[in-house]
């Protein structure tokens, strides 16, 4: 079959009985972490230290946030307390993200050198495969990263919890996660187009996940439109958070789009998905 072939073929699969689909995609997906979580754990030591350089490496963006409150008692008027929330929000929903298609971003790598032909004619969806490639366990040190700064932020925060705010955070934290996981698939679609575009991909998953550790009040309003309305990276973090915390709503927003991340995540998703099948269609192979 030649590639072309295959690509259609890979194409139409994935268009053919979506639920089946979708249930052998998480199938697959599952027995391919399996197979790389087993071949970390055979390095135990190696595991450990890079998970821990993978803490470390992202604990740096906090320490630079104290820096900047050792010399100000307020960012943006909000504390170095309710800032920690904003990181710790972003940090987990990423950090979930990056652990579960992280991998994403090496999809330019195979479109350029061929090898993405060899997950066409496997009997597994291409995303999955692609998604679980080279499964990194060591990226839980930035979910634990996360998890302690916004443990500490809800010890020293002063909130007023009531039933809506306690539901929130779980659903805040699971569907920022969906919303980045969008991101990367839409930035792996793109990278079908645009096969050295790795970098162009990372400005809106890492870039965007270190703007969000910073308060909306520090930005033009322009960025904050566009990030709420274009690449909705706001209902991530901005948008639940200010209910939380009781602050102003971005660009005056109604206080019920606080409960909307989990329908921009669906929202999200889909459009990634059409961006994936699209790209997957245009795919030609390198022609060798």
């Amino acid at each position: 079959m030649t590639a072309a072939g295959a690509t259609k073929a890979a194409w139409v699969a994935e268009r053919v009985e979506p639920r089946g689909r979708v249930a052998e995609g998480v199938r697959a997906y599952g027995l391919i972490v399996g197979m790389w979580i087993r071949s970390t754990m055979a390095y135990r030591t190696s595991f450990v230290l890079t998970t821990f350089g993978n803490f470390a490496m992202t604990a740096l963006d906090f320490v630079a946030i104290l820096l900047m409150f050792s010399r100000v008692d307020a960012l943006g008027g909000y504390s170095l307390a309710e800032v920690a929330f904003l990181y710790g929000l972003s940090g987990v929903a990423f950090g979930l993200a990056d652990l579960a298609i992280g991998s994403m971003d090496r999809l330019g790598r195979r479109v350029r050198d061929g090898t993405l032909d060899t997950l066409l004619v496997r009997p597994a969806p291409v995303l999955a495969q692609v998604a679980a490639d080279r499964f990194g366990l060591r990226r839980l040190g930035r979910v634990t990263q996360g998890l302690l700064v916004l443990g500490y932020a809800l010890v020293v925060l002063d909130i007023d919890w009531s039933a809506a705010k306690l539901l929130l955070m779980p659903v805040a934290l699971l569907s920022g996660a969906g919303i980045f996981c969008a991101v990367f698939v839409a930035a792996g679609a793109f990278q079908f187009v645009a096969q050295d575009a790795s970098e162009v991909a990372n400005a809106f998953t890492y870039g965007g996940t270190t703007m969000l550790q910073y308060p909306p009040t520090v930005f033009a309003l322009d960025l904050v439109r566009g990030v709420t309305f274009v690449v909705p990276l706001a209902f991530v973090n901005w948008l639940p958070a200010s209910y939380v915390l009781g602050r102003p709503y971005p660009l005056d927003l109604p206080e019920w789009v606080a409960f909307t991340p989990p329908l921009a995540a669906v929202a999200c998703c889909a459009l990634a998905g059409l961006a994936w099948r699209a790209g997957l269609r245009s795919y030609r192979s390198t022609g060798s």
